[in-house]
Parts: C-alpha cells; sequence; structure tokens
C-alpha cells in the first residue's frame, strides 16, 4: 500500500486507519456490550468530482455536493449527528440536504438518519423547481425497513424517523442529482441481507458499505441475512464496475465502509484474500475437518498480521465462524458462490 500511493494520500491514509469501526451490532448480537463512540475529529477528504469523504462518524459518509443541494450515502453514528452537520455546512455551506443513501442496518451507518433528514427537504418528484417536502429522503433497500422496524408486537431496533421513507425491492433503483446518474444497486446476502452499493457514475466513485472495509477480515452477520458467498460476489461486481487510470493506479475510487479511501488495486487483493480464505475453508469443511480444526490450521496465516485481530470488535475467529457457519448451511446461499 504505501509505495502505492502519491504522498498526500499517505497523509489521509493514516488519518483514515484509526477510523472508529462499527457502532457494535455484531458484538451486542454475541452478547458483548456496543463499545463506545470515538471521541476523534471528523475529517473531509474531496475524493473526485461531485464526491467528499467523511471519516470519524461511525461508518465512513460519502457527500455528494452540487448546485441541487447535498445527498449522504450514510449518516453515522447518532451521537455524532452534531459533527457530521458541522462538517457538511463546512463543505457544502447552506446547501439543502436533500437524499441520504443507506448502504445497510447497522447503528454505525444509519443512527443519523432522524437527525440529519429532520434538517433537510425533498425535491418533489426528483426535479429541482417542482417544490419540496420537509425532511430528506431516506433511501434503502426493503431488508434495511423491514429490520428497522418490527413485526406487530415486538419492538422496533431503530426509531421510526430514522426508518427509510422510499425503498426499492429489484435488484437496482437509479436517481439523477447534482447533474450526475446514481445508481443504488443491491447486493443480495453479502455483510447483510439489505446491502447496497452506491456508485456515482459521473464522478467515478463507488461506496461500498460494509460489503468492503479495509480495517478487519470480513464482517459477515449472518444473523442479519449475512454471506460470505454473496460478499464475494458484492467485491466481484464492484470490480466489474472498476476501472483503473494507468498501471491499476487511480481512476475509479472506492469509499469503503471503515478505513482509508481506495482503488481497484485495493479491492482486488481484498477480494482475492476473501476468496481464498473461504476455498481453503470450504475444503477443510470436505475433508471432515471441525470448526475447531479449522481454526487451529492457521487457514488466514498469509494475511493476519494485515487483517486479523485476536481480541476486540472482530476476530480472526469469529470470521472463520462465520464462514464456516454459511458454508455448512446449505439453505442459507450456496447458489450465491462465484
Amino acid at each position: 500500500m504505501h509505495s502505492r500511493w502519491p504522498a498526500a494520500l499517505l497523509v489521509v491514509a493514516a488519518v483514515f486507519a484509526f477510523a472508529p469501526l462499527h457502532g457494535g451490532v455484531l458484538a451486542q448480537q454475541r452478547g458483548g456490550q456496543q463499545p463506545a463512540a470515538a471521541s476523534a475529529e471528523l475529517s473531509v477528504l474531496k475524493v473526485q468530482g461531485n464526491v467528499y469523504m467523511l471519516v470519524g462518524a461511525g461508518g465512513n459518509i460519502a457527500l455528494q455536493i452540487g448546485d441541487d443541494g447535498v445527498l449522504l450515502v450514510d449518516s453515522g453514528l447518532m451521537q455524532n449527528t452534531d459533527k457530521v452537520v458541522a462538517k457538511i455546512r463546512e463543505v457544502a455551506g447552506d446547501k439543502p440536504i436533500r437524499y441520504i443513501i443507506n448502504t445497510h442496518v447497522h447503528p454505525d451507518h444509519v443512527g443519523g438518519n432522524e437527525a440529519i433528514a429532520k434538517l433537510g427537504s425533498t425535491i418533489a418528484g426528483g426535479n429541482v423547481g417542482a417544490g419540496a417536502a420537509v425532511g430528506a429522503k431516506v433511501i434503502a433497500h426493503e431488508n434495511v425497513l423491514t429490520r428497522m422496524s418490527a413485526p406487530t408486537g415486538q419492538q422496533a431496533s431503530m426509531p421510526f424517523g430514522a426508518w427509510p421513507t422510499d425503498t426499492y425491492v429489484n435488484r437496482q433503483k437509479e436517481l439523477y442529482f447534482n447533474g450526475e446518474s446514481i445508481q443504488i444497486i443491491h447486493q443480495p446476502a453479502a455483510h447483510t441481507d439489505g446491502d447496497s452499493i452506491v456508485y456515482f457514475r459521473k464522478s467515478d466513485v463507488i461506496c461500498a458499505g460494509d460489503i468492503f472495509v479495509m480495517t478487519t477480515y470480513p464482517i459477515v452477520d449472518t444473523m442479519r441475512g449475512g454471506h460470505i458467498n454473496g460478499l464475494i460476489a458484492g467485491l466481484n461486481n464492484m470490480l466489474d464496475i472498476a476501472i483503473p487510470k494507468f498501471m491499476q493506479e487511480g481512476g475509479t475510487y472506492i469509499v469503503p465502509g471503515h478505513g482509508r479511501l481506495t482503488d481497484e488495486a485495493d479491492l482486488l487483493e481484498y477480494r482475492d484474500m476473501v476468496t481464498i480464505v473461504r476455498d481453503r475453508v470450504q475444503d477443510a469443511i470436505k475433508r471432515g475437518q471441525t470448526l475447531d480444526q479449522i481454526k487451529k490450521a492457521n487457514l488466514t496465516i498469509d494475511w493476519d498480521a494485515r487483517w486479523g485481530a485476536t481480541s476486540g470488535f472482530w476476530t480472526t475467529d469469529m470470521f472463520l465462524e462465520a464462514v464456516y457457519s454459511n458454508l455448512t448451511n446449505p439453505a442459507r446461499g450456496e447458489d450465491r458462490k462465484r
């Protein structure tokens, strides 16, 4: 990584390396407590075109800013909302907040929905000048709404004001804003069952959500429909979109769910790592090895120094447990291997 990036981006990478991890949803499902929000100040980087990257609010946030107003991809942790809004005003002035697109359901990516949406106004019909309604529109896949809300008689996981106000059920939703075509692409059963990849076509920037992170091994939320095969398919789909500028450098930039700004070369290396680990675990299962035996077999040893952890929010063992669970439960995604 270090030899491939110009000096300016090395400084940015050093800052982004310490961006906070998840809001603790996966730790909670394992009986743990949600970690406290980081006290670090937020940082903003101009990526290219209309797109900026905001770091430090929880999950990474992308901002698309233009004459029509401001669009956010994710909204960070609830407790960081004031800081997020202050940073938006710093780079966008008094431009209205029009849209929030959620990449998935976790609180470190949707926690600011309610407070930030209340400050905005939606362009009626998606066209400037057609009138505006109070509140920014929150867009997500329908599975995000399903998991934020709850069946009758049960407690919703998020307050009503944070729920998406515009959902989609097909493979893709399209939006045109600030003179730019935007593709919102559903990736079934990847990090969760409600993941969206957001592609700004004119700016040539992909927002990966937590399908792609630069801080840990892939986080597969099996409790919320995540599957290693769907996650790999999502990485492959982003590789199909991304085009390098020169010698695998630059060109399409990718905003990961956590960690520094990336390009196609980083995504390719990550996809290869994840695929090899998945295949090694699959081979071990075929040879009759148990989960304990797989953990002791050092199947991830090639990458542990970069991606592994023995303690904290998401460990190497947790990653192997998720992969093992996925691959030994065919009903949960055996047809998603690519």
